[in-house]
Parts: structure tokens; sequence; C-alpha cells
């Protein structure tokens, strides 16, 4: 099968393309470092700029994980443009391929997997725990990131009118060796440094990258499934768990809590995504019949940890 993947070189996309070309397929990367791109992926393959230039040779299926880092820069109102026009581009990008594809009489791709997050539900907590669970029916409320998600949602809603089976996954916070929010968070903690944010009882809910990738190949390759879908572990935990989890597994403290006045003061609006969550739970994919790998934290962060450099064995 030949695979058009739009930010692949990032940190869910290179595990994602690992992953199909160990099954065989054939690997077309969205990048706009293309030479940098092929350094760190899999041997054949082709990386282009533009998902325009894969015109002449039609992907089968289309993977959608390109967008400026949420957490890369604080929020001004030109990141917040950047942040949404990036998903936009990379989204309109893929609509104006198969377009292009439909007038020359091509057959269009078979199915569209569609990155989204958890911030399409809006703050459905402010540090303070209840018992309304997150389901993908859930409505939104509405505040920045819930416009960011919506909008790039529904860019790729473009692609599913033109008749292209779309599946949208709104992920959770992605968990992983080398790269991401944990390898952010690491430091602090082997120091004995880490805590919760604020009152820490708000939900976070995560994913171990293995689970997101292997989600993203099962939503590809079964012909039923369609609409939005929850990407994150079937047992959320809140901010104070999760720290107290990570701890355990680092054998560290985690006892120096962050107040909520120093990150709203550090990190702007943009301290919400840290102040608020939601207990989100995979409803409709586990409906679908995928099958977790990792459904608990202390699990997941066994995993991660015991696999990087110089960890015991």
């Amino acid at each position: 099968m030949r695979v058009l993947i739009t930010g692949g070189s990032g940190f869910v996309g290179q595990r994602l393309c690992q992953a199909l070309a160990r099954q065989g397929h054939e690997l077309q990367v969205v990048s706009r470092s293309p030479a940098r791109a092929r350094e760190q992926l899999p041997d054949g393959c082709d990386v282009r700029d533009s998902a325009l230039a894969f015109a002449d040779t039609p992907p089968e299926t289309l993977v959608n994980l390109a967008g400026e880092s949420i957490a890369a820069k604080r929020w001004s109102e030109a990141q917040k443009h950047e942040l949404i026009d990036s998903r936009l581009r990379a989204t309109g990008d893929l609509v104006a391929l198969c377009e292009q594809l439909k007038e020359a009489g091509e057959a269009l791709p078979r199915a569209l997997v569609s990155a989204s997050a958890m911030g399409y539900y809006g703050e459905q907590n402010d540090g303070d725990q209840d018992d309304t669970v997150v389901s993908e029916d859930t409505p939104p409320h509405e505040e920045f990131a819930h416009r960011l998600c919506a909008e790039w949602e529904a860019a790729a809603q473009e692609v599913a009118a033109l008749g292209v089976r779309t599946a949208t996954v709104r992920i959770g916070l992605v968990l992983g060796e080398g790269g991401g929010s944990l390898q952010k968070m690491l430091p602090p903690f082997k120091w004995g440094l880490g805590g919760r944010f604020g009152s820490g009882r708000q939900f976070m809910p995560w994913i171990h990258r293995d689970d997101l990738v292997a989600a993203i190949l099962f939503l590809l390759e079964r012909e039923s499934a369609s609409g939005v879908f929850n990407a994150s572990a079937p047992h959320p935990v809140t901010n104070a768990e999760f720290t107290r989890t990570l701890g355990q597994a680092l054998h560290r403290p985690a006892v120096l809590p962050v107040p909520a006045f120093v990150l709203k003061a550090g990190l702007g609006e943009m301290s919400r995504l840290l102040l608020t969550g939601a207990d989100m739970r995979p409803v409709r994919l586990q409906q679908a019949g995928f099958t977790f790998r990792y459904r608990t934290l202390d699990r997941a962060l066994e995993a991660i940890l015991s696999s990087r450099p110089g960890a015991p064995r």
C-alpha cells in the first residue's frame, strides 16, 4: 500500500513510518525539510515538500499529522495564527491533491486518518475533578484550543466530502521515549523537583506512542471506521496521579507543586493546557475492536523508561 504521511518526521510520524516500513508499505512523506527528514526516516521513503508533489504517484491512503507544535512557544496572537494556519495549510494540500486526482480521473485515496487533539473539548474542568466522562459525543467548551481543533477537523472533512473515508483522531498526551512531553518532564523529576501543576485535580488523558501508531494503522485498514475517535488510553489519570506515578517509576519524590499563578505568569494563556483537562475515554475506538497494549500509566511508563539509554535492566 502506498501511504502519504504529512508530519512524518515528527515524534509520532517517525514511529509510524517505521511500523509501515516493517509491514512492507511504500512511504511518501511530506516535510518542510526533505533532506533532514530523509536522515530520520527508513530507507526508501519518498520525501517531498508538498502533498501536491505526489500527484504523479497517487497515494492509496493518507495520514495527516502535520502542524506547528502547540507547546513550542507562548501563545501570542501571531503564534495562535501559526498554530491554526500550519494545520490548515497541510490539510488543505491534501484536499487539493484529492481534487486534482479526481479531475484527472485518477483513483482517490481509500482512507484518510487525520489528527486532532483532546483540546477539541475545551475546558472540561478547571482543577475541580468531577464525574463527567468525555466521549466523542461530549459537546465542547468554546476557547482557543477548541477553535484550533474544530477548524483542523473541518478542513479534513473537505477530503471526506470528495468521497474519501475519513477518521479523525483526537489525541491525548503522547508518551514515548526520546521526545514529546515526557522528555521535557523528566529532568526536574530526576532531580527530585517534580510535582503536580496547580491543584493537580485536572485530568491528563494520555496514550503510549506505540498504541497511537497501532490505532492509526487500525483505522487505516478498517473499512468501516469513519468519524471521530478519541485516541487516549482507557484509564486517564489526574495530574496529581500522573506526577506521583512518574516519581515512583523514577524512584524520586514528586512533592514540589507548581502553583497555578506561576504557570499563568510564565506561560500566559498556554498554561490552560496544564491547568485544565478532560476525563477523555476511547469509547468508539474500543467499540470498533481496537485493543490497547498499554492500558495503565504505570505499565506505559515502565516500558518507556526501561528503554532509555542507561536505564537499569
